[in-house]
Order: structure tokens, then C-alpha cells, then sequence
């Protein structure tokens, strides 16, 4: 059982960056992709960002292209979600998320408990 643990969630305004951080409490060949998924009030869970722990593969969700950045760092087992000029549109439970390929929920074998992150207007 891999643990995921997300941090750094928080209230910003809009314009502002955020950087979100998930530990991963081991690497496994079931979570050799590591991802973000984010969940607004009354609307489905759906995909940020993805990484793999090897090689520089990474893909975004069109909604976050080119304001999103995420990265990795091996040593300290961590994933992160740089965030910035954050619009309200990006308010939600922001999840932290592992598996063979984690760009769709089905492909999700762990999941973290979430982080919120409020962009205010």
C-alpha cells in the first residue's frame, strides 16, 4: 500500500501562485506515475497534471497548460504542483495521485486524502 500524503493547499488570490506537494511513502512499480486530480464543489474529480519517476514525460489537462508545472524529486519520494496565475476556476480538493498510468481516475491505484486550495476573486 503506497501512502500519499498532499500539503501546501491554502487561500490565495487571484493572480497568485500556490505550490503543492505530495509524499509518497514508497516507489513502486504500481505507482510508477504519479499525478494530480482536482475536485471543484458539485463537479466531478477530474485530471491536472501527470509525471512518471523516470524519464521527462509529462501532460496536462488543457485547463492548466502553460500555468501548471509539475516536477519530482526522486530523493524525497515527492511530487510537486507548482501553480500559478491561479484564476477562481481553479478552486478545489486538489489530489495527490498514483498508478501505472494516472491521466484517467480508472488508471488510479492510490489516491491522498486532498489538499484545498480557494482562489478568491
Amino acid at each position: 500500500q503506497v501512502l500519499l500524503v498532499e500539503s501546501g493547499g491554502g487561500l490565495v488570490q487571484a493572480g497568485g501562485s500556490l505550490r503543492l506537494s505530495c509524499a509518497a511513502s514508497e516507489r513502486t512499480s504500481s505507482s510508477s506515475a504519479m499525478g494530480w486530480f482536482r475536485q471543484a464543489p458539485g463537479k466531478e474529480r477530474e485530471f491536472v497534471a501527470r509525471i512518471r519517476w523516470s524519464g521527462d514525460s509529462t501532460y496536462y489537462a488543457d485547463s492548466v497548460k502553460g500555468r501548471f508545472t509539475i516536477s519530482r524529486d526522486n530523493a524525497k519520494n515527492t511530487v510537486y504542483l507548482q501553480m500559478n496565475s491561479l484564476k477562481p476556476e481553479d478552486t478545489a480538493v486538489y489530489y495527490c495521485a498514483a498508478g501505472y498510468e494516472v491521466s484517467s481516475r480508472s488508471g488510479v491505484n492510490y489516491w491522498g486524502k486532498g489538499t484545498l486550495v480557494t482562489v478568491s476573486s
